[in-house]
């Protein structure tokens, strides 16, 4: 539920538990936000359990004199944030679980905060000025209950947990409340069904499958209708998983029609090829999306999806994507920081973002899904979004 810091050695000494007042500045990509505290220390402090504008007692968990920057707590909260609310779990805060970033923020407030750091991301690294509207997706009980998977850690006496920010430390926890009910917990080798609209879907219990049960047919319904397929055009599925959206969009192209879904684990290509089976025309292949395209499919495609990593398509694949000369190129994302990284190289071959959606498939976390559509123009790429 958390990541766990790289390894690294002091760099002088240690600030770990020292504590300053401050004021809270903007949120920032990763679920917490900047305090810059004046001097003598003069430093970036990132923030957890905090809210802009807040004036708040921070408390520094990990940094050293020698750092550029620091992280830290707000341990008490001087002046709050009218968009704070009691958190609903009584292990969200300061040293407790780490999976959830937002619960002290309204609901709303914790979709703005999602939208300002998607925006600052296109503003940074694309250079586009792009106002960002996150929208609630169905299938959540007030941003509780939607996690239909669970990874569970446990403590040495075997109590069932989840581990605390940047830490290997187990948080016992009874009842996650992000948590369905039901939630299951992967399982390696079992093959499960999950149905979207009217198709079943075989996918691995320990594979990739979005966790929030609004979010597939959302995402698939959003990528349709970017993307507008007519029949008889070719489409090219990347990163694909079990052929999702490919499913889709051969039912829209025709029986017959070119679709070629890549993905590189061998287990989603495997349950894609069974997908695709009815689809004649489709192909499943397997193999990492930048050798395969390197090697292989070097001809027109008019539809591109794009569902990638955290990472990004990155330069190769994208520049891949721009030899096939599609129409539209339509991309998931599950980082706002790849997903601008991406889009400025998406210009630099003539393809402007033309579309952008961002949909709350992880309430009371910091992420968020976006999906974009790119678009072949002669018309300036800084030119306003359509909505």
């Amino acid at each position: 539920m958390s990541r766990r810091p790289r390894a690294r050695s002091a760099r002088g000494h240690s600030r770990v538990g020292e504590r300053f007042e401050a004021l809270v500045g903007p949120v920032a990509h990763g679920g917490h936000c900047i305090v810059r505290l004046p001097e003598p220390e003069s430093r970036v402090v990132f923030t957890r359990h905090c809210l802009p504008g807040e004036q708040v007692v921070v408390e520094i968990t990990e940094g050293t004199d020698g750092d550029r920057f620091w992280r830290g707590d707000a341990i008490a909260v001087l002046s709050p944030s009218p968009d704070r609310v009691p958190a609903p779990c009584p292990v969200a805060g300061p040293g407790l679980c780490g999976g959830c970033d937002f619960q002290h923020a309204s609901l709303s407030a914790q979709r703005d905060l999602k939208g300002a750091v998607v925006a600052e991301q296109l503003r940074r690294l694309a250079g586009l000025d792009v106002e960002v509207s996150v929208e609630a997706v169905p299938g959540d009980l007030d941003g509780l209950r939607w996690r239909t998977r669970m990874q569970w850690a446990h403590t040495p006496d075997g109590q069932r947990g989840l581990r605390a920010h940047r830490s290997r430390r187990v948080v016992p926890v009874d009842d996650c409340l992000i948590a369905t009910r039901d939630a299951r917990e992967p399982t390696r080798g079992l093959t499960l069904t999950e149905t979207v609209a009217d198709h079943d879907f075989a996918v691995e219990a320990d594979g990739f499958w979005q966790v929030h049960p609004g979010a597939p047919s959302t995402l698939v319904s959003t990528v349709m209708s970017m993307l507008d397929p007519q029949p008889g055009e070719r489409v090219l599925d990347l990163y694909a998983g079990v052929g999702l959206f490919a499913r889709f969009l051969a039912d829209a192209v025709g029986d017959g029609t070119r679709v070629v879904a890549i993905e590189g684990d061998r287990a989603a290509s495997g349950h894609a090829k069974q997908n695709l089976a009815s689809h004649r025309g489709a192909v499943a292949e397997c193999g990492p999306v930048e050798k395969v395209l390197a090697a292989a499919y070097d001809e027109p495609f008019d539809l591109v999806v794009l569902d990638p990593p955290r990472e990004g398509a990155k330069r190769a694949v994208v520049a891949q994507v721009v030899d096939r000369a599609p129409r539209a190129v339509a991309y998931v994302a599950c980082d706002p920081a790849a997903l601008a990284r991406d889009v400025a190289i998406f210009a630099e071959h003539g393809y402007r973002l033309e579309q952008l959606r961002a949909f709350d498939v992880f309430p009371m976390t910091h992420h968020v899904e976006c999906v974009a559509l790119f678009k072949k123009t002669d018309l300036p790429l800084d030119q306003p979004l359509r909505r």
